[in-house]
């Protein structure tokens, strides 16, 4: 084992989102950060020490990085380590950085294979899937008014999660491009525009106000008119509806010091009869793929 590797992974302690469930997005840290490397691991646990974040992994060759070794691996977020358990089968990333200061790091754990077979997670994500039938969830939207999922059956609603003060190009602020982009070529067709809704919810309700989701709202419609909200609305839920909205929507969001907010990514189409038409879990979805399965929804619906 590599000293350095070793010291660099127990002095080095960051916080960002894993979930306590299966991220279906690419590392993150390939795409906004050319200065870390990723690597993909398979092993087993060994051990784990919940006070420092680290378990001990008994990791498979890693081509191009390092042979089979039992090795100390620092967690991106220590908060899964009671997730983690001596004899599950893990697979992860490994993010190495490319500074002087080489630190490793694990992130987007999944547990292939349980050693506790009767173990359950204190809380399940719900993957959406074709046919699911979507809760009523109640929200408070830019204007200051309350909203349910249900007023908008007989439409199609397309729903992202963002929050207003995300700094990653390719996170939220994308999510609020492609909506804009989907929101004027449906102008195009404004018979498909006059069956389709479009809501931004935001997972920051602490910041995220009427106001501010307004003031957010206008810069991507490029008004800030009520009439300018009517085919695509911003809102955002009380804490304890958030909390069943993310599980819902398969959305991990961790929230870390000095008002940070992490998170994975997550919109849904769901159809006029309330049921999900199709899910769509990262950023890799495109305005032109979407507007193609809003239409194919509404030539079956009738």
């Amino acid at each position: 084992m590599r000293t350095s590797f070793l010291s660099a992974l127990l002095a080095c302690v960051l916080l960002c989102v894993v979930g306590c469930h299966s991220s279906q997005n690419a590392s993150r840290e390939a795409t906004v950060n050319p200065n870390v490397q990723v690597y993909h691991l398979r092993g087993k646990v060994i051990s784990s020490d919940s006070s420092s974040g680290v378990v001990m992994i008994d990791g498979e060759a890693i081509p191009g990085f390092m042979e089979a070794m039992t090795m100390p691996y620092q967690l991106k977020n220590p908060n899964i380590i009671s997730e983690l358990h001596p004899g599950d089968t893990i697979t992860a990333d490994v993010l190495v950085s490319k500074s002087a200061q080489q630190t490793v790091l694990l992130d987007h754990i999944v547990v292939v294979a349980q050693a506790k077979p009767d173990y359950k997670p204190a809380e399940f994500y719900h993957v959406p899937a074709a046919g699911d039938q979507v809760p009523d969830f109640t929200l408070r939207n830019q204007d200051g008014r309350e909203i349910r999922l249900n007023q908008f059956r007989g439409e199609n609603l397309l729903i992202t999660f963002i929050y207003t003060r995300c700094p990653l190009p390719n996170f939220c602020p994308l999510m609020s491009r492609n909506f804009a982009q989907i929101n004027r070529d449906l102008k195009a067709t404004p018979a498909l525009y006059a069956k389709t809704h479009l809501l931004s919810v935001s997972f920051d309700p602490l910041h995220d106000t009427p106001a501010q989701l307004r003031a957010y709202g206008a810069r991507y419609i490029g008004s800030s008119s009520r009439k300018a909200f009517k085919h695509w609305g911003f809102a955002v839920p009380s804490t304890p509806e958030l909390k069943k909205m993310a599980l819902y929507f398969d959305v991990g969001v961790t929230y870390g010091p000095n008002d940070t907010i992490t998170h994975t990514l997550s919109t849904t189409l769901i159809g006029p009869d309330g049921k999900v038409a199709q899910f769509y879990p990262s950023n890799q979805w495109t305005p032109a793929q979407v507007e193609s399965d809003i239409k194919r929804l509404s030539a079956s619906a009738g």
